[in-house]
């Protein structure tokens, strides 16, 4: 599984992209999320608050319960606004 982090959460974790291999019962997004906190302290910094953070599956917005793949691109980031 490839994850992108964008903007702040890019930075509490120290990394743009990486791969991952969740074990086999993180099966959501919601799920996958909960797992990335136990990555370290930068990873569980950044998804302290999982209201704030968006979560795009192959490039489309997800929620909590959608599925997640291994072969998934996974994008996380801090929620858009316009102006």
């Amino acid at each position: 599984m490839k994850l992108l982090y964008f903007a702040w959460l890019k930075s509490k974790t120290g990394v743009a992209e990486e791969d991952v291999t969740p074990p086999p019962e993180v099966t959501t997004v919601a799920e996958l999320l909960i797992w990335l906190r136990g990555r370290g302290p930068g990873h569980a910094e950044a998804l302290a608050d999982l209201d704030a953070i968006k979560v795009a599956v192959n490039q489309e917005y997800a929620q909590a319960g959608d599925p997640v793949r291994p072969s998934d691109e996974v994008a996380l980031f801090p929620p858009v606004t316009g102006g």
